[in-house]
């Protein structure tokens, strides 16, 4: 199994060349300074960094500002741990600064780092805020390099459309030739001088790139890359006025924060791509979404309405939907449905629905089987059915490592610990041999 996803401590001591202890010192030396004492230990620094661990009260968050040099409004204003340097916040929308925020995502995810967290709920609902109302401006073409020629991106946007195409379990090979393309496209917007529409063309596809890598990175449990990817995603879609594909990718941000547990802003991202979004396919998905975010905070009245919407919405398409939710389909409904009802404590219903979405569920999309199998074995996990759950867990954990998908291995793996207790029932020893493995 990869390493461990880095807590955002461990991250802000690498850049300053702490150690743990080193950074238990330097907290020490803070306090002295303030005519305080603190009685930081080594110890003290691995629980704050442990998945879940507590979190430093006032007082030592300011001392640990101090030594890393940060002023108390971020702190207050971000919190704990999104203050703390190495997981800054996106460029706002409408700063005129689209280029330069796409290649601050690809700068940010060379760092290569697999993390805890990704973007500050505060940041991410304020950048949806920003795309709900501020009205997109194309920018000035630059005109110091030379011309691009409209053959070449028409070129770069069939090759990426290849790219993006490709089946699930074939993506992960994909992943170098994706950040070429973006590297190309991007440099063109830095250096090359094109008309309006050339140049909206390649917005267009850096947007798309930039989508497509945020996807990669979050599979591979790097949550701050994939949202400095997605921040610059919306951005380019932004620039040209595609308000759909904005839609997606404040869709895919929610998605995160809901992986990540922080369904509030989830909930409030939704509820701004929801604002200018009119595409029936899209609403439905976005609803879709939104429900799961209002079953996790036991919200089961908003959670049911949301559910009906997203049924009607996808019951009502008459059109093409746009590419990001081309694949929203009646599996999905179902499936995401059924995880609702687990967080909402109905296990019965919820198996139903989930076992029925499964059943419908294409066989490209392998991925999507690993996540929606763990839905179907968690909920059998809570109904007593061991074996059943047990068998099921070891499909989607083999699934989900043939397809290198980190984050869904890890999510099966969190299933664990609900077997241990049954060593003796029927592949449980097996499912918990592959985990250990």
């Amino acid at each position: 199994m990869d390493a461990l996803p880095q807590h955002p401590l461990a991250i802000a001591r690498d850049l300053h060349g702490l150690s743990q202890s080193g950074l238990a010192a330097a907290i020490k030396q803070a306090a002295r300074r303030r005519d305080r004492r603190a009685g930081t230990t080594k110890q003290q620094v691995s629980v704050w960094e442990r998945p879940g661990g507590r979190v430093p009260d006032a007082w030592f968050q300011q001392l640990i500002a101090d030594v890393f040099g940060v002023g108390h409004d971020r702190v207050t204003v971000l919190g704990w741990p999104y203050w703390l340097p190495g997981n800054e916040a996106p460029t706002a929308l409408g700063s005129g600064a689209t280029v330069a925020a796409l290649r601050e995502a690809q700068r940010r995810a060379m760092l290569n780092r697999r993390t805890l967290v990704g973007l500050a709920p505060a940041a991410v609902a304020a950048l949806a805020q920003q795309w709900a109302t501020l009205d997109p401006a194309l920018a000035a073409s630059a005109a110091d390099g030379r011309p691009v020629a409209p053959e070449f991106v028409t070129w770069l946007e069939s090759s990426v459309r290849h790219l993006t195409g490709m089946a699930t379990v074939d993506r992960q090979h994909s992943a170098q030739l994706l950040d070429s393309y973006y590297e190309t496209v991007v440099g063109l917007l830095e250096k090359s001088r094109c008309d309006q529409m050339t140049e909206a063309r390649l917005f267009t596809l850096a947007s798309s790139l930039s989508q497509t890598i945020g996807w990669h990175r979050f599979d591979h449990d790097h949550h701050a890359a994939a949202g400095h990817y997605w921040s610059a995603a919306l951005h380019a879609a932004h620039q040209v006025g595609d308000a759909d594909r904005g839609a997606g990718v404040l869709s895919d941000l929610a998605y995160q924060n809901i992986w990540l547990g922080q369904a509030g802003t989830a909930i409030d991202v939704l509820d701004h791509a929801l604002s200018r979004t009119q595409d029936a396919t899209a609403r439905s998905l976005l609803h879709l979404r939104k429900a799961r975010a209002l079953a996790m905070n036991g919200d089961a009245r908003a959670c049911r309405r949301d559910l009906d919407a997203a049924e009607h919405a996808l019951d009502s398409a008459t059109t093409a939907p746009p590419a990001w939710c081309s694949w929203m389909s009646p599996a999905d409904l179902a499936v995401d449905s059924g995880r609702c009802l687990i967080d909402l404590g109905e296990t019965g219903p919820a198996l139903h629905q989930i076992s029925q979405g499964v059943a419908l569920l294409p066989d490209a999309r392998d991925k999507t089987r690993a996540v929606f199998l763990t839905y179907e074995a968690e909920s059998l996990l809570r109904q007593g059915e061991i074996d059943h759950s047990a068998s099921i867990a070891g499909e989607a954990l083999v699934l989900a490592q043939r397809i290198g998908a980190s984050r869904c291995v890890r999510q099966i793996s969190d299933l664990a610990p609900g077997y241990e207790p049954h060593p003796k029932v029927q592949g449980v020893d097996q499912f918990l041999s592959i985990v250990r493995a």
